[in-house]
């Protein structure tokens, strides 16, 4: 179980999560909603340990990782795959060359490696794609590339950051079948950033939602379509008008 407590971040001026509580369990998908800008991504990579609070604690499985070394923290971020919002995959490399990426390090042989490599685009539906560069892929094969990257190092987490932005309506539900296909066969707990409310509601066993720096409602999907709080209602009904206003820069 993944459990976050009290996580505050300050970017200069920019006070972005004021005390975010949440408990992440073992083998669910847990969604987390919220306007731009309000801390999704930041949320996330403090979870892997790509950044570190201000104050507050991570626990992963029971250790404490904002105190750890930086060789202790890399040895838990072996258990987590991150699929980044544009893929970030390397164009010099062929889609095989960028699910490699990073095996040569984990004293596997070359045979592994190729096996790996071939396994994991099967498990997102690419097989046969390894020679072809990412110049010559879709958005929506560029995303399953990296997710077989991401899956490459067999983690027991995959974040998902925003895994359905720039896709077509088809695609985006593709990609959502694939999350859901990924966490039930390979029995992985996945944590998804994202402001797509209908991919929210199909993946999801539990959504949270992050608004002025922290967690304020955490339910079920029908949980959330029926919530009382009036920021998410209008969050979700996609209005204007309602507790959450707008700054003029964010139009």
């Amino acid at each position: 179980m993944i459990k976050v407590e009290d996580l505050h971040k300050t970017f200069a001026e920019n006070y972005v999560l004021r005390g975010v509580n949440l408990e992440i369990r073992d083998g669910e998908t847990i969604t987390i909603i919220g306007g731009s800008g309000c801390g999704k991504t930041v949320l996330l990579k403090h979870i892997v340990g790509l950044l570190k609070p201000d104050k507050g604690k991570i626990y992963i499985n029971s250790t404490e990782i904002t105190s750890l070394t930086e060789h202790e923290l890399g040895e838990y971020q072996k258990k987590f795959g991150y699929l980044f919002q544009g893929s970030a995959l390397f164009d010099s490399l062929t889609a095989g060359e960028n699910v490699a990426f990073g095996l040569h390090n984990m004293n596997f042989n070359e045979k592994l490696i190729k096996k790996k490599v071939s396994d994991c685009l099967g498990h997102v539906g690419l097989s046969g794609v390894e020679d072809i560069k990412p110049a010559e892929l879709s958005g929506g094969m560029k995303k399953r590339v990296a997710l077989a990257r991401a899956i490459a190092y067999d983690p027991e987490y995959i974040c998902y950051d925003e895994p359905t932005t720039g896709l077509d309506p088809i695609m985006a539900d593709a990609i959502n079948e694939l999350i859901i296909h990924l966490q039930k066969t390979l029995k992985v707990t996945s944590i998804v950033v994202t402001h797509d409310l209908s991919s929210a509601y199909k993946i999801s066993n539990r959504i949270a939602m992050l608004y002025d720096g922290k967690i304020i409602t955490l339910g079920s999907p029908e949980e959330i379509k029926k919530t009382s709080n009036e920021y998410v209602k209008q969050f979700i009904t996609g209005s204007i008008n309602g507790p959450i206003k707008l700054k003029l820069k964010e139009f």
